[in-house]
Parts: structure tokens; sequence; C-alpha cells
């Protein structure tokens, strides 16, 4: 069965994929709170930046910059997710947005756009477009930072890359400038998880 033909609720594609697991809570994606690298970022950015958290699921990562003074944008086109990510933003929630990454009106370019478990909840035939499209929102010398997950098997979601795979997305368009390891991965992304942060080129 191909992509397009599949129910919508077996289609990571759209939104009523991720509607059911969250109504559910079959979240195994989900930390529950903020990793290490995110804490570690915020405590050496003394500036306001303007974020976008694609793809925000349970938001407890889009709590931190908020609560940090960052202006954040978190958008996602589940209403599931979001039901579950104003419960956790609380006060903060007024920087919720049901939107599509791929659609949605850009009103000015973006300091940061945030990735985890975004990229690797996109079907592979969108990664071309992911990578245009973050350029497109993000201002020239601005940063995707995040998690990327790495592995050589095709099955997902998650889907991994491959080796070289983010590297051809990304090196036309961006330099990376920060690559490490992750100790705290959630067991679904277990020593197959970078923090990387690359910079969009002037």
């Amino acid at each position: 069965m191909t992509e397009k033909a599949k129910p919508p609720s077996q289609n990571p594609a759209l939104p009523d994929f991720w509607d059911k697991r969250f109504r559910e809570g079959i979240t195994p994606w989900d930390a529950g709170g903020v990793p290490e690298a995110i804490r570690d970022f915020l405590a050496r950015e003394p500036g306001r930046l303007r974020v976008l958290v694609p793809g925000c699921g349970s938001a407890y990562e889009v709590r931190a910059f908020a609560a940090a003074g960052h202006d954040v944008s978190a958008i996602d086109f589940s209403t599931a997710a979001l039901a579950v990510a104003r419960r956790v933003l609380g006060s903060f929630q007024s920087v919720l947005r049901l939107a599509d990454f791929f659609e949605f009106a850009l009103d000015q370019p973006f300091d940061v756009v945030y990735e985890r478990a975004f990229l690797c909840a996109l079907p592979r035939s969108h990664w071309t477009r992911w990578a245009s499209r973050v350029g497109d929102v993000l201002r020239p010398g601005g940063r995707l930072a995040g998690f990327f997950f790495r592995t050589e098997d095709e099955r997902g979601p998650p889907f991994g890359l491959k080796q070289g795979e983010l590297e051809s997305l990304l090196a036309g368009g961006f330099e990376r400038i920060e690559d490490a390891p992750v100790t705290d991965s959630l067991p679904v992304f277990a020593g197959r998880e970078r923090w990387e942060i690359w910079r969009r080129r002037p």
C-alpha cells in the first residue's frame, strides 16, 4: 500500500495519524521533560531569540524557551497534540498555533528553528521540502538546532537519517557548527541520536 493510499490514521504525513497516537497516549518519543542539551543551550544564550518549534507535540521544550524569555512560536497540525501542549504550557500556551509547517504564513524570519522528533516523524518523501522550508523561515545566520535521529533502518516512524543524508539535505545552505552525542535519549532513540546545530549561510 503506498503512502497516499493509506487510511489517514495510518499515514504519518497527515494529522489523523498523530491525533490518534496522542489521544491514545502512544507517544514513545515524548520525554516528559527538557533534555540536557537544551538546558545547556539556553544557559549560554544571553540574548532574546525568535524561536520556531515545528511539530511541537507536548511542548516541554517550548515551555523552557518561553520561561527563559525567548519569543517562541510553537506549531503543530495535530489538535490532539496541542491539547496536551496546553496542559504542559499553562500560562505560556498563547505561543501555540494550529498550523502546518509547510504552509503557515511567515511574517518575519526566525533566529532559531528547534528540531526534536519532527524530521524523523516526516516520511522521507518530505525531507527535501523540509530542508528548503527551514532555510526559508530562518534569517541569514540563523540556526537549526536540535536532535537528529540517525540509523540505517528504513522503517518508521521514527524515520532515521542514513549516513550522509542530513549533510546532503543541508550542506548547500547551511554549515554545521556543533555536533555532540546525546546521553539522555529516550529508548526509541538511544545510541542513535546527535545534538547538532547548523547555521544558515548568508
